[in-house]
């Protein structure tokens, strides 16, 4: 279980407040105004932004004072972070490490990921030479081979058309079946919530709200939602 104890995020005059606890193997979108916090909560549970106050929980360890890369969470971004200098192997072989001399067994783990996201035969090309969709894969292929019990996504697909998004969503469902992992998105977007999370923290007034059914959150939304989203 993923636990928010009393935690306080402070960034200038921005105070962002969470006391709530997420289910192992939970699929969260993270919903709420622009400059609401969402992404702040996601950064500070990754490791990129520390705590003013309180801790993060993981199964009873506290991961409050842990470096991003000892903690139990692979993030994938807006931008899909890949490095255009090197191949497509090489952004998802940085998962595994870092300075890129993987061993034959680690090189084997970047072809499967690349396969299971539909990228097979694809690893010698540059960023620059795969379509926004296929970029978006690259991206979750590195995710998968760090093998994380969370995933958490930052709005990585939101500057894809519908059809390809919804395609990406699917795809992202796919791997928490086969993983197990726990998903927190931050998304702008309800149907995103809809399509692939049964649970919705709504982020707004400086405090992020435990987890609530999407479904009932969506179709009946609270006054501050209901302005976000226009209803």
């Amino acid at each position: 279980m993923l636990r928010f104890d009393d935690v306080r995020i402070v960034q200038g005059d921005f105070t962002l407040r969470a006391d709530m606890a997420v289910d192992a193997g939970a699929r969260v979108a993270v919903i709420g105004p622009s400059g609401s916090g969402k992404s702040t909560l996601l950064n500070a549970l990754a490791g990129f932004l520390p705590l003013a106050g309180g801790r993060i929980g993981w199964h009873g360890t506290d991961i409050s004072l842990a470096a991003p890369a000892l903690r139990p969470v692979a993030m994938l971004f807006q931008d899909n972070n890949l490095f255009p200098h090197l191949t497509v192997a090489q952004n998802v072989g940085l998962g595994l490490r870092p300075d890129l001399r993987l061993n034959s067994t680690e090189r084997a783990q970047v072809d499967a990921a690349l396969e299971s996201v539909g990228l097979a035969g694809m690893g010698a090309r540059r960023p620059g030479q795969l379509s926004g969709g296929q970029q978006g894969r690259a991206a979750l292929a590195r995710v998968l081979v760090q093998k994380k019990p969370m995933i958490l996504l930052d709005e990585p697909f939101a500057a894809l058309g519908p059809a390809l998004k919804a395609e990406m969503l699917d795809l992202v469902s796919r791997v928490l079946d086969e993983t197990g992992a726990t998903l927190l998105m931050v998304s702008h977007d309800p149907g995103d919530a809809r399509r692939i999370c049964p649970q919705t923290i709504v982020v707004d007034a400086g405090r992020a709200e435990a987890p609530v059914d999407t479904i009932t959150l969506l179709d009946n939304p609270p006054p501050g939602l209901r302005a976000y989203l226009g209803g």
